[in-house]
């Protein structure tokens, strides 16, 4: 399986990194409370029955104070625009980002794409939330 991309390509940090990197194309602040959209440069051409799923790096709280503002970016495989970052930052202190800092990154797996069925089902015993009941 194969990713094309147009403009800036992903980097894995290591052979055994499970995400390439996606980073920013340009300058930001990110004042305290505040969202803004990161462009990366990045498009990508995912084949069907897999998806593109953008994880936070763990530096992006750690060395910024900053979330990704949807938790996971779901890229379809006919999504064909440039992947953007929409970054929160929860802090009392604005944020710096840098041409090319590394922000988050794309991790590609497979993905059920058959239908979905209506139907009535089974009880299994678990709670609400899946609980298990046990402690």
């Amino acid at each position: 399986m194969e990713v094309l991309v147009e403009g800036t390509v992903p980097t894995r940090g290591t052979p055994g990194s499970a995400g390439g990197d996606l980073r920013s194309e340009d300058y930001h602040i990110v004042r305290p409370g505040k969202t803004v959209k990161i462009s990366t440069g990045t498009k990508v051409s995912i084949p069907r029955g897999w998806v593109g799923l953008v994880f936070a790096r763990s530096s992006l709280h750690e060395k910024y104070g900053l979330k990704l503002a949807n938790g996971v970016g779901v890229i379809d495989s006919d999504f064909r625009k440039e992947i953007k970052l929409v970054l929160e930052n929860f802090t009392g202190r604005p944020a710096c980002i840098e041409a090319g800092d590394r922000l988050a990154q794309i991790v590609v797996v497979p993905c059920y794409m058959d239908a979905f069925i209506e139907s009535k089902l089974e009880e299994t015993g678990r709670g609400e939330f899946g609980s298990t009941g046990k402690k």
